[in-house]
């Protein structure tokens, strides 16, 4: 392992994409490489975008705690506590690296089989591989523009 991966393995940064395939049971094989990070258990919820977002505890936890200091007069805070924590399923994956995602949640982000798993630092996202291709497709061009906007001054 180099020096590089090491440091962001020792962050638990979660990066990469990868494209395993869902068997017959509707389970995921992790990447090898999310595996440390997951391996005592994840949240597997709804995602934007029509993916889901599997979660290492500690960070499904930091989440939990901002959407309870919603205030439940709001109509916004309800509807995105109801749909982000009712479809949610708590997994922990066997020894083989794999976690079985609920039917509710494949139907949501229209897997079937072929799927693409992205790390995005704190969160893993599962997509539907011909729904992330679209995606890139779309997003991709503006990619540039948008580090300006979103992160002006940042260089590379």
């Amino acid at each position: 392992m180099t020096a590089m991966a090491e440091g962001f393995a020792g962050l638990g940064l979660l990066l990469g994409t990868y494209t395993p395939k869902l068997d017959e049971k509707g389970r995921l094989i992790l990447p090898a490489k999310f595996r440390g990070r997951l391996s005592s258990g994840l949240v597997m919820t709804k995602g934007q975008e029509r993916c889901l977002f599997l979660l290492p505890m500690d960070e499904f936890q930091q989440i939990y705690t901002q959407i309870r200091q919603a205030p439940v007069t709001s109509k916004a805070a309800r509807d995105y506590t109801r749909n982000f924590l009712a479809g949610a399923s708590d997994e922990v994956p066997d020894k083989q690296g794999r976690v079985s995602i609920p039917t509710h949640l494949r139907e949501y982000a229209g897997l079937d089989r072929e799927v693409v798993v992205i790390g995005v630092g704190t969160r893993v996202e599962v997509w539907d591989a011909q729904a992330w291709s679209t995606y890139q497709e779309q997003t991709e061009p503006d990619y540039i523009d948008q580090a300006e906007e979103i992160f002006p001054g940042l260089s590379f």
